[in-house]
């Protein structure tokens, strides 16, 4: 197997796992973890988790990289994951809007901008 068709397949794997948990995550949960809300926020926090360190390593291990396709496509996924955090702050659909979450919606709005603006600045031969 290539590395193109592992990052194919990831894609798809990981797109539809995650399309199924933003439109119907009470069914994804129900069918995958034990009736208990206790063992399944933990469940879910741990997955969550392991999501975002995996993120943030791709981050530290592309931070000198700031031409290639690659590189465009993860600030392109940061795009996605920081706009998809605001509309769910915003939606209410991450629990209470307290003060913290507040601050973690201006937070991502603010990283969503940095994506987008270093969107614009792209070479032009990277950009699709």
């Amino acid at each position: 197997m290539t590395t193109t068709q592992l990052f194919a397949v990831t894609a798809v794997m990981e797109v539809g796992a995650g399309l199924a948990l933003l439109v119907a995550p009470a069914l994804v949960i129900s069918l995958l973890f034990v009736p208990s809300e206790l063992q399944t926020a933990v469940a879910i926090g741990r997955l969550a988790g392991a999501a975002l360190i995996s993120l943030g390593a791709a981050c530290w291990w592309a931070r000198h990289d700031d031409v290639s396709s690659a590189s465009r496509g993860l600030v392109n996924s940061l795009l996605i994951y920081n706009a998809a955090v605001v509309a769910l702050i915003l939606a209410g659909r991450l629990g209470a809007r307290n003060p913290l979450m507040w601050a973690l919606a201006l937070t991502h709005a603010a990283m969503a901008v940095w994506c987008v603006r270093s969107l614009q600045r792209w070479p032009v031969s990277v950009r699709w």
